[in-house]
């Protein structure tokens, strides 16, 4: 494989003659999926095994969650400074450390501190990849080669959920992490044949921004975790630092040289709006797998596996969706598709409060599969809304700042909802019956953030039709 004097020219090289690139960069992509959906139904026995109640578990999803936001803005500026080969090679690295102090650690601020590391070789795998994938192949090739190595992307939503709770129950959580190593050793040797080595245009980093976004990031949503454990007075100090240094990004960043987000975004009316509506969508939802897990095993005595099966109807509805997203986006516009998805959305996840003890597993089953189908086709739209109005050369910025704020706002998701289990638990964190009433009212409060949504797409000027779909793994999350 070329060096970094390879040119953009190697696209006629055809994806069959870079099928090694496609498959990294596809394992890559795989990773970081999965782990962002295999812990969610391990969370009971992760819980019974590092004698903890299964609510505090959240912090080792947010922690992950979280670290991938701060740090997806950096990967530009690595990839650029250091060179793709070197950085993508650092970052699997880092993953597989991470997975592997995930699956011996002994305590939860053990493990948080595994999922932060994990987290940092996570959020490079995907930005780096997708762009990887950009300089290799012309426009001819690129779209089919984006195509084949998203199709890992899509199933790790699938095998993920089904494949902690397998673990967890017939073998032992701690697997859940460590089949990243044998995975993450191959990704390190296919990197070191198959990586082109390139480079971009060195431009200063902006340390100053990157902090404060960090310390915006982590203050506020320690004050949403402290807030969930009752240490309101905790909450708001951390809430109040947290708002300061936002307040200060946010004046900041706008004059910057080279910003770490750039915020003059914003000043684009459709990226507005599809940031502002994905913000309240994902706010409302991003905690429900969370919860209906934890609902699942500890409220109605489902078994780890049981649990995970319930998540593979939403994950093969969302992937059936794909097929024709394009056609109803073309057809109906962006404008009237969110406003009718969105309100669906919300009165599916409503549904969900009809669940106790003795609904019967294909009542979940069918609105699980529903609920994927409509989810699918929102976080589509709003994904590639925001890039309809931008000019191509504005792509990757707004690609960083609206995965960080994705990820961002998916670990504030989580925090909500498992406050508002906390809240509605009280002292009866062993009680089924509590698990049942909590999540219940739980997912009727979540259901109120879309519905700002439903508000925020009405604002859309016109019913603009699809001009070109953006095929990137990030659609579907």
């Amino acid at each position: 494989m070329p060096s970094s004097t390879m040119s953009e020219a190697s696209s006629s090289a055809g994806i069959a003659q870079m099928r090694g690139l496609i498959w990294l960069v596809a394992a890559a992509f795989f990773m970081q999926t999965l782990d962002s959906t295999i812990v969610n139904t391990a969370v009971p026995s992760i819980a019974q095994a590092l004698v903890v109640p299964p609510i505090a578990l959240k912090t080792a999803l947010t922690s992950y969650v979280l670290t991938l936001a701060v740090c997806i803005p950096a990967s530009a500026w690595l990839s650029d400074r250091f060179g793709t080969r070197r950085i993508f090679a650092a970052s699997i690295l880092i993953f597989t450390v991470g997975s592997l102090a995930c699956g011996v650690s002994q305590t939860l601020p053990q493990l948080v501190a595994a999922r932060v590391l994990q987290g940092i070789g996570g959020a490079l795998l995907m930005p780096i990849g997708r762009y990887v994938l950009v300089r290799a192949f012309g426009p001819k090739d690129f779209v089919a080669a984006m195509s084949t190595a998203g199709i890992p992307g899509l199933l790790g939503p699938v095998l993920g959920p089904l494949l902690g709770g397998v673990l967890s129950q017939y073998a032992s959580w701690r697997l859940i992490f460590l089949v990243n190593v044998p995975v993450g050793l191959i990704g390190l040797w296919l990197n070191r044949t198959q990586m082109p080595d390139f480079r971009g245009e060195r431009r200063p980093f902006d340390w100053f921004g990157f902090a404060l976004f960090a310390l915006a990031s982590g203050m506020l949503l320690t004050a949403a975790e402290t807030a969930g454990d009752g240490d309101y007075r905790k909450a708001g100090i951390a809430a109040l630092v947290g708002l300061a240094c936002a307040f200060a990004y946010w004046h900041y960043g706008r004059r910057a040289r080279h910003p770490v987000a750039d915020l003059s975004l914003f000043k684009v009316r459709s990226f507005t709006i599809a940031v502002g509506g994905g913000m309240c969508m994902r706010f409302g939802t991003a905690g429900l797998s969370f919860v209906l897990m934890l609902f699942l095993q500890v409220g109605c005595g489902w078994s780890p596996t049981a649990a995970g099966l319930m998540i593979v109807p939403q994950a093969i509805a969302m992937v059936l969706m794909k097929f024709l997203i394009d056609r109803i986006l073309k057809r109906h516009g962006y404008r009237r598709a969110l406003f009718v998805n969105t309100t669906l959305a919300t009165v599916l996840l409503a549904c969900f409060a009809l669940f106790d003890a003795t609904t019967p597993w294909w009542a979940i089953a069918s609105l699980m599969f529903a609920y994927g189908f409509v989810m699918s086709l929102q976080y589509t739209a709003m994904n590639t809304l925001a890039f309809v109005d931008l000019a191509p050369e504005r792509a990757a910025q707004a690609s960083s700042l609206t995965s960080a704020t994705q990820y961002l706002v998916i670990s504030f998701g989580i925090a909500f909802s498992s406050w508002l289990l906390a809240l509605f638990l009280g002292a009866h964190h062993h009680d089924p019956a509590a698990y049942v009433h909590g999540f219940r009212i739980a997912v009727l409060v979540m259901a109120v953030l879309p519905l700002i949504a439903v508000y925020v797409f009405t604002r859309l000027r016109h019913d603009r039709p699809l001009r070109r779909p953006i095929t990137t793994p990030e659609t579907a999350a």
